[in-house]
């Protein structure tokens, strides 16, 4: 294909960091931008020194895939849209709001030799795929216990149920929240409990409330833990049932992290294959589960307004 040529939709603090990281990416090109609020658009060419496009019709033209950092409720449209021309889609999570979303659009990628990713960047660097990797291996037996720390749920919820679904698989039989609301009616603080087959999981994201921002996962024979903050999975210990015994990990965290995930769209894209082995990177399947989870929780929020 040569240089893949991205258009990004969307002139958000995301975005900001977005244009600088795929810099950083061989064979990435950001070609241009769009934004329904063209002076924001056009302030965000100007500063980046790229194209400026007045519709997205015109973005299409020039670009081979998307990168969507728009506001959350508008992500599927773009998505949506953006499959239906023909382009690759990087996506800002929370990619869908809905499981019935979620099946819809992977399909229509899958159908049309497209690729469709969900940016969660912790998923693609490589502090977090070792990490996943070593509590996989059973140097510490069999995961019971997932124990994580992030923001408000909607935000960065997406973060804290990577390493359950990582680990357990997203086959959860049971899942509660619990939820802190402030005045205005937005979750403060929210803790999800998930039940698997082989063990539970809790995530505790707060916005309005601090927390510790760690991540635990036990296991029969140990325990794994990433210190805050474990979505920038720099290192990590395994501790055993010898206190005197800990193993040290330490992986490369370079920049925001963005350039990871931007590295795996372009490999699915123009060197693994639409259809090859996504490398342990976030899989259709997962982002599946989070879209179900979140419909959830926007629902059992829906009636407590009522």
């Amino acid at each position: 294909m040569g240089i893949l040529r991205i258009g990004v939709i969307g002139t958000g603090r995301i975005a900001e960091r977005f244009i600088p990281e795929s810099a950083k990416v061989s064979g990435v090109y950001a070609a241009g931008v769009y934004n329904p609020n063209g002076e924001s658009a056009e302030r965000f060419a100007d500063r980046w020194d790229m194209d400026c496009c007045k519709s997205l019709e015109l973005l299409y033209e020039k670009v081979d895939a998307v990168y969507v950092a728009s506001p959350h409720e508008t992500h599927y449209d773009y998505a949506l849209d953006a499959l239906r021309h023909g382009k690759h889609v990087l996506c800002e999570k929370p990619l869908f709001m809905k499981k019935e979303q979620a099946g819809e659009l992977f399909a229509y990628a899958r159908n049309r030799s497209l690729v469709l990713l969900e940016g969660i960047k912790t998923a693609y660097c490589p502090g977090f795929i070792r990490l996943a990797e070593v509590a996989g291996s059973g140097i510490i037996g069999t995961v019971r216990y997932i124990r994580k720390y992030g923001g408000s749920f909607t935000e960065l919820g997406s973060y804290c149920l990577l390493p359950m679904l990582r680990l357990f698989g997203t086959q959860y039989r049971d899942i509660r929240f619990e939820v802190i609301k402030g005045e205005n009616g937005l979750d403060l603080f929210t803790k999800a409990s998930l039940a698997f087959p082989q063990g539970i999981a809790t995530a505790t994201c707060g916005l309005g409330v601090k927390s510790e921002g760690r991540l635990l996962v036990a296991g029969t024979k140990g325990y794994i833990v990433a210190e805050a903050p474990w979505w920038k999975t720099t290192r990590f210990e395994v501790h055993y049932e010898n206190a005197q015994r800990i193993d040290r990990y330490e992986e490369p965290f370079s920049g925001d992290g963005l350039l990871y995930e931007i590295e795996t769209f372009r490999d699915q894209i123009t060197t693994v294959g639409r259809f090859g082995v996504n490398g342990g990177r976030l899989s259709a399947e997962e982002s599946t589960a989070m879209a179900e989870i979140m419909e959830r929780f926007l629902e059992e929020e829906g009636r407590r307004l009522l």
